[in-house]
């Protein structure tokens, strides 16, 4: 004999989604890096400070350029996982070594394909390096 299901109710829990609900929570790192972007003059330094212990390839980035840091940016490499990262790490190559043709080239395609990388399009809009 087989156990019938209870019938439905307005009194149990909807399910959560947490791509629906969740994304709208930014996780520590990404807040600081709106602060970056947002020009808050303590970010660049609480930048520098996570970017110690950090494996966040965006906050690595961030660090690289605010620090003129290519050691950084091979650290941000390193733990670059996916192709959006990969692609950050690139663009941020090309800015740090002041190829104004590829980085361009870099962030049309990437924002392309992720137009919410605010700090991708942060990168493209700083003064290149010599």
């Amino acid at each position: 004999m087989q156990a019938t299901p209870p019938p439905p109710t307005r009194l149990r829990q909807r399910s959560v989604s947490g791509r629906v609900q969740g994304a709208d929570v930014p996780d520590e790192s990404s807040a600081l890096l709106h602060r970056l972007i947002g020009d808050h003059p303590d970010a660049p330094a609480e930048i520098l400070h996570l970017a110690a212990d950090s494996t966040s390839t965006p906050l690595l980035v961030a660090a690289a350029l605010v620090a003129d840091d290519l050691d950084l940016l091979t650290r941000a490499g390193r733990f670059a996982t996916t192709t959006r990262d990969r692609q950050l790490v690139a663009l941020a190559d090309a800015h740090l070594r002041g190829n104004a043709d590829l980085l361009y080239v870099l962030v049309r395609d990437h924002l392309s394909e992720h137009p919410d990388n605010l700090l991708a399009a942060w990168i493209a809009g700083r003064p290149l390096n010599p």
